[in-house]
């Protein structure tokens, strides 16, 4: 079957190198793509958010099968789109989204159906929020309530950078008309936890835990992921049963009720502290950078995963995956998440050898003037995976000694939890 991948990311890229190993793909498209994607998929500069244009664009080249990689069109409405036109697309419906298009929406559903998660205020006026603030113990979390790229949550460690959190939402930092939720500071390690949904059952993919903070130790803002590793040793077979059982069932059990049920891939954020779980944050995608390092673990069709996904026969799939430990880590245009250079020359990537252990997968790049140049924040992810962490980190990091981009930046340190362990 015709495929369409909807993005240009890391995470599509890896979406497209996983579709291309299904026997039942027989061309893949991207639209918009990018450089690294173009070299296994055919890509299209269409707008995403220009639904009618990419449904010609299905009708044209015969696409059977739509698999949207971000979260924007998600949120959009996307799916119910293609729906109505009686095309396969993976993803949940607008209503859905909503668990990422909303930190409130989804907060208040954890309320609703006692899933654990932070105790929570939500506001729509800066005065209250700051009113709220003066009562409050630091650090506590700032989260914008809209869409912000991943870069909508601070975690203030003091009342002054809390307020000036909630002043650039209010002031129009992530786009007008924000609301903010203000969090408790939940004490912990990470993990990322990912099922996929028929809107009834689920099966589980595996656990991977990302870093998102800019700099290494985990310190400064925080990015869109600036790496990543799988599996994470901390989320242990306990922790994923009363995970099940105390937050995705229930979640799923939610959308039932509203008449909505959920499809495609519901990402848990967690906070595990002295072996218990709670909820931090839902996406209703892959993430990224993990979907990089699922992507190259995953051992299954994972086209049969989302077309089971699709059409409510989720339980006839049977995941199987790498036991290696898989890893990526991301190369940005130095400067990001701030102001950086654009069109920067990259040389050398011929260098490196992708196989089914090791992969570039592309992020920003496009090819211009005889040379690759990059083209945005999060340029390039350097993945690949071994029987022990230490070593597919060496090999990652030794790759990226290859690369001559000047102006690139990567954190030397992902990992170091999980190696600590």
């Amino acid at each position: 079957m015709k495929i369409l991948v909807l993005g240009n990311g890391a995470r599509e890229h890896a979406l497209c190198y996983a579709i291309s190993k299904s026997p039942q793909t027989s061309g893949i498209f991207a639209i918009p793509g990018n450089y690294g994607m173009s070299k296994i998929a055919q890509c299209n500069k269409i707008d995403l958010s220009d639904f009618e244009s990419i449904h010609i664009f299905c009708q044209k080249n015969q696409i059977e099968l739509v698999v949207v990689g971000p979260e924007v069109p998600l949120v959009e409405g996307i799916v119910d789109f293609f729906i109505n036109k009686n095309i396969k697309i993976f993803g949940p419906e607008k209503f859905a989204a909503q668990l990422e298009g909303s930190k409130g929406f989804m907060k208040d559903l954890c309320k609703e159906y006692n899933i654990p998660t932070a105790i929570y205020e939500r506001f729509d006026n800066e005065e209250s929020a700051l009113t709220y603030l003066q009562k409050q113990k630091t650090p506590i979390v700032i989260k914008t309530d809209g869409l912000a790229a991943g870069k909508g949550v601070t975690v203030a460690e003091d009342p002054a950078s809390a307020e000036q959190a909630v002043k650039e939402i209010f002031g129009g930092r992530f786009g007008n008309g924000m609301e903010v939720v203000i969090e408790e500071f939940m004490e912990g390690e990470e993990a990322s936890y990912f099922i996929c949904s028929d809107g009834k059952d689920f099966v589980s993919l595996v656990s991977a835990q990302d870093h998102k903070r800019i700099g290494e130790g985990d310190t400064g803002p925080n990015t869109g992921g600036m790496g990543a590793y799988s599996p994470a040793p901390i989320f242990t077979q306990e922790i994923q049963k009363q995970v099940d059982e105390k937050i995705i069932k229930p979640t799923l059990q939610a959308f039932q009720d509203k008449g909505c049920p959920y499809k495609g891939i519901l990402y848990a954020g967690l906070m595990i502290n002295n072996g218990i779980a709670k909820l931090v944050e839902y996406n209703i995608r892959f993430g990224d950078p993990e979907c990089q390092v699922l992507m190259v673990r995953m051992k299954s069709d994972l086209v049969e995963m989302m077309l089971n996904s699709i059409d409510g026969t989720i339980k006839s799939t049977n995941l199987e995956w790498d036991d290696d430990h898989c890893a990526t880590v991301v190369i940005a245009s130095n400067g990001y998440p701030g102001k950086f250079e654009k069109k920067t020359i990259i040389k050398n990537l011929e260098e490196l050898t992708n196989d089914n252990n090791f992969q570039v997968f592309h992020a920003a790049t496009v090819y211009e003037d005889g040379e690759v140049k990059a083209d945005g924040g999060r340029v390039l992810s350097i993945t690949a995976k071994s029987g022990k962490l230490e070593n597919t980190l060496d090999k990652i990091y030794n790759s990226i000694s290859l690369i001559e981009w000047p102006q690139g930046y990567f954190r030397k340190d992902i990992g170091f939890k999980a190696l600590k362990r």
